[in-house]
């Protein structure tokens, strides 16, 4: 499902026990400087994450100061963001003006809040220009977290020149069948470089029979339940996406290859490096 930008006036854009993707929360909060937001999810984990903007958050007890200050766009510096436990009460003050995601998976465990700085961040890079694959992914909630977060993982991926295609060869990850597939829904948030650039979202529900195509563009939402789901940005301009992933019974991703295209994954340099840091 494509859900065009709009102004959510900092509402959940996915709410809790959303009837596509249950597994997954996204709200996006912008804030003038000297302004705040609380918030609380029952039943989910979450994490926040500045887009733009510098916060200071605060989980019970826990402080994390100056956290993100990236400017302009999401190409302006590195991510970082703040864990939130199942049902804690969060707040975010605005130390500058900021755009702030909200990212959360359904999780009935309560853990412990903690941060996440630039040098803790885990960093893919794979594909290559020759084959129109080139993208680069920096894992907030990543393998390096695997032992503190429950269900949710949380990305930015980032399209390495300009045109090309990311999310292929195409996968899907919508039943749970081990060992060969977990299921994780999963939402992104779509920017672009310049922000008049766009993009296209595929989702082909099974192989081998016509899919549908979404027309994204700068502050796109896509939520993915079910199908194969590559997407292209267009020649010329830069693709980022927010990505939530949210697992059912587990956290590792377990992604299941289109079977007429699997064999792409021949082709693309250090794919499988990726495939491994979806932990």
């Amino acid at each position: 499902m494509h859900i065009p930008p709009f102004d959510n006036k900092n509402e959940p854009i996915v709410e809790p026990n959303n009837a596509l993707v249950p597994l997954n929360y996204f709200n996006i909060v912008k804030l003038k400087a000297g302004e705040s937001f609380d918030y609380d999810v029952a039943g989910y984990e979450t994490c926040i994450v500045p887009a733009t903007g510098t916060i200071d958050v605060g989980v019970g007890e826990f402080q994390a100061e100056a956290l993100g200050g990236r400017g302009e766009d999401v190409w302006d510096g590195e991510p970082e963001g703040v864990y939130v436990p199942t049902g804690a009460k969060a707040g975010i003050s605005a130390a500058s003006d900021c755009e702030v995601f909200v990212a959360g998976a359904k999780f009935d465990d309560v853990l412990k809040p903690f941060a996440v700085r630039k040098d803790e961040l885990d960093l893919v890079q794979y594909g290559s220009d020759d084959t129109k694959t080139h993208r680069k992914i920096k894992h907030i909630l990543g393998q390096k977290q695997k032992d503190q977060v429950g269900r949710l993982l949380v990305s930015e991926l980032y399209t390495v020149g300009q045109g090309g295609w990311s999310g292929f060869p195409s996968h899907k990850h919508d039943t749970d069948r081990l060992p060969d597939e977990t299921r994780h829904d999963e939402t992104y948030n779509f920017r672009f470089r310049p922000n008049y650039g766009s993009g296209v979202q595929m989702l082909q529900r099974e192989d081998n029979k016509p899919g549908d195509a979404y027309h994204i563009m700068d502050g796109s939402t896509i939520c993915l339940d079910k199908g194969y789901h590559p997407c292209a940005v267009l020649p010329g301009y830069e693709m980022y996406y927010f990505t939530i992933l949210g697992g059912l019974s587990q956290r590792s991703l377990v992604q299941y290859f289109q079977p007429t295209h699997a064999e792409q994954l021949h082709t693309i340099p250090g794919i499988m490096d990726m495939v491994a840091k979806f932990k």
